[in-house]
């Protein structure tokens, strides 16, 4: 199995709170005793981080976080994360659909600020249209509705791998496929998303995980669902929903009404302003402070 074992990941857990700040009273001891009895009892180590290590820590949430486009620059994300409240952020890789690459090379500046991260990866969109197999694609086009194949899907998938592997994010990190709202999710889209999947899984290094809308959501859980149970895979990939009503800043990600969602982002379009710094961002709220963190893997 590609996913990495809760016990595995305890010495990057506490590495990464002891970095960030961010560990609720009592746990940080806990987290250290149990990485130290690691190499002596490791299923000991999973049974109790499993039942109660993580259960304790995401007690402490939601966990607010905010997603922007283009990377705010070191002394915005510095004051932000002294001000403004927000636990983790969305790193967005440069992608078919994302070209843009002022998050590249942030992964560590973000992390010794004590961010959490999300990793994005905006895959090929319908935009609207229906996918037609063999149609033109513009010269040179990297994002285009025809695009949208299971080949592209592999492709992709590697692409993210790649990019994921040279920003240095450790084994067990979660992808999030960014998959913009549809009317209806055609064919060709399914076939997308379920090759991406199935090349993530193959590889082995990193989670494939979902950004979706709730209109879309349970279709694309499905779709991947069937792809971890012929795998033979128990946990849920993380799911990212967007839309949904009544949303607050102290609400749960299932409150979206989905019981599969680990993130709602639920505020879209917006401007924040703290500390004499705005910003147009979406707002979040998470299961657990960090969304792609390897340390938040099931067994």
């Amino acid at each position: 199995m590609p996913f990495m074992k809760r016990w595995m990941m305890l010495p990057l857990l506490v590495a990464t709170f002891a970095c960030s700040g961010g560990v609720p009273d009592g746990v940080g001891q806990k987290l250290a005793e149990l990485s130290a009895s690691v190499p002596d009892a490791p299923g000991t180590v999973a049974e109790l981080s499993g039942s109660a290590l993580l259960e304790e820590v995401t007690a402490q949430g939601p966990y607010l976080g905010f997603d922007t486009s283009i990377y705010p620059g070191d002394e915005a994300m510095r004051s932000w994360r002294e001000h403004a409240g927000y636990d983790w952020v969305g790193l967005y890789l440069p992608a078919p659909c994302h070209k843009d690459d002022s998050w590249r090379g942030k992964r560590e500046t973000l992390e010794a600020m004590g961010w959490g991260i999300a990793v994005i990866y905006v895959g090929q969109q319908t935009w609207g249209r229906t996918p037609r197999a063999g149609a033109r694609v513009p010269s040179g086009a990297t994002c285009a509705t025809n695009l949208v194949t299971a080949a592209t899907g592999r492709a992709d998938a590697t692409d993210a791998i790649a990019r994921a592997a040279a920003e240095g994010f450790l084994p067990g990190t979660a992808i999030f496929l960014d998959i913009e709202h549809m009317n209806a999710v055609p064919d060709a889209m399914r076939e997308y998303y379920v090759a991406w999947t199935e090349r993530l899984l193959d590889d082995g290094r990193y989670r494939p995980a979902y950004y979706a809308h709730t209109r879309n959501a349970q279709t694309v859980y499905a779709d991947v669902r069937a792809v971890f149970d012929r795998r033979g895979i128990a946990g849920d990939p993380p799911f990212w929903i967007a839309g949904g009503s009544d949303f607050g800043r102290d609400r749960s990600p299932e409150d979206v009404g989905h019981q599969f969602a680990a993130v709602w982002q639920g505020l879209l379009d917006t401007w924040e302003r703290h500390d004499a710094v705005r910003l147009p961002i979406d707002v979040n709220v998470a299961a657990v402070p960090s969304p792609s963190s390897a340390q938040f893997v099931g067994d």
